[in-house]
Formats: C-alpha cells, sequence, structure tokens
C-alpha cells in the first residue's frame, strides 16, 4: 500500500514537473520603487547549440559590464558575446558538452572555441587541441551533472559532479569522452594580463 501510494505521488509529481534537462530556471531578484525585494525575472532559458560539428549546449544566465557591477532591471543574458567575459565585467553561464566522438573530435577546426575569445591574454602557447582556448578571465567551473577533462598545455585533468576549478586565464579544454553529457556551471570574470 505505502510502495503504491509512493509511486502514484512520485508520477503526480513528474507529470506535473516543468523541468526538463534542455532548459534552466533563472530567478533574478530586485527592488521596486519602494525598495521592496521583488522578483524581476523567472523564467526556463533553453541550453541552444552551438554552431558546428560539436553540438554542445549552452546559456547566459546574466552578463555584467563594470566592475563593481551595476544593478539591472533589464535582462543582461540576452545580447550576443562570444566566449570571453566583457572587459571589466562577469559572465554567468551554463554549458552542457555531450560526449565526443574520436571521428567528430578529428574533424574539428584546430582553433574552435580560440575563435570565440577576445580578448585573448598575452601571454600562453598556442592552443593544441580545437576545445582549448585561453581568455582573460578568472573562471569559477563547477560541475553539476556526469563527468570531463580538463586539458592544460601537458596535463589533463578529470573531473566530476561535485568537482571545482579555478582556472586562471590559462590554457584549458573541457572534453568529454565518456558516455554521459556532462553540464557544468561557470563564472568568467575579467581580469588583469597574466
Amino acid at each position: 500500500m505505502i510502495r503504491k501510494l509512493f509511486w502514484s505521488i512520485a508520477m503526480i509529481l513528474f507529470a506535473c514537473s516543468t523541468a526538463r534537462a534542455d532548459d534552466i530556471r533563472r530567478v533574478v531578484t530586485g527592488l521596486d520603487d519602494n525598495n521592496k525585494a521583488i522578483v524581476l525575472f523567472d523564467s526556463r532559458l533553453a541550453l541552444d547549440p552551438a554552431p558546428g560539428p560539436y553540438p554542445f549546449t549552452s546559456t547566459n544566465l546574466w552578463i555584467t559590464d563594470a566592475y563593481p557591477p551595476g544593478l539591472s532591471s533589464k535582462d543582461t543574458a540576452k545580447r550576443p558575446i562570444g566566449v570571453s567575459p566583457p572587459q571589466n565585467g562577469t559572465k554567468f553561464r551554463v554549458v552542457e558538452f555531450p560526449p565526443l566522438d574520436p571521428a567528430t573530435e578529428a574533424k574539428l577546426d584546430p582553433n574552435l572555441v580560440m575563435k570565440g575569445v577576445n580578448p585573448a591574454p598575452a601571454r600562453g602557447l598556442p592552443v593544441k587541441h580545437p576545445m582549448m582556448h585561453r581568455t582573460r578571465s578568472l573562471d569559477y567551473a563547477v560541475v553539476l551533472s556526469g563527468e570531463i577533462d580538463m586539458m592544460l598545455d601537458d596535463t589533463v585533468v578529470h573531473v566530476k559532479a561535485g568537482d571545482v576549478v579555478v582556472q586562471q586565464a590559462t590554457n584549458h579544454g573541457w572534453v568529454n569522452h565518456g558516455t554521459q553529457p556532462c553540464r557544468m556551471l561557470f563564472v568568467l570574470m575579467d581580469s588583469k594580463e597574466p
């Protein structure tokens, strides 16, 4: 009887859930004209596919253009932006990396991700893999689900759900050689030249 009740409740909750694996719920707060805390935005943002042969998906959650950051009642995440955060700004985003098979990996443009970086830091070696890049930023990365390899110039570090990376304007690339997608949360903050 308890088991039957449990499964009935579970099915109702599942049927009523609006969450999907390919989107993120984002809640943004602010102050109204009476200085009362309110919700400015409460919506689902789709993870959009990147162009090209490796279809990782991503969405920007918030972007700032100054430090210290200003507060905004406008949705700052909707503007087009490359890999790097704005000068003196930040970029808050989620990226999902599907498994990358060797045949697709071999066909990728050698500068696939690096082409979207602006500005790149002056220091650093040329990239050695299509997913490798370096931004003039301090990045906080959290693996939300799955596993992935972080490639550096001469090292590969395997990270999994719950692991955190602090990346300081170095060459790095995220490559999923596993069998399940890997979802990561990133905060990129513009930094001084390394």
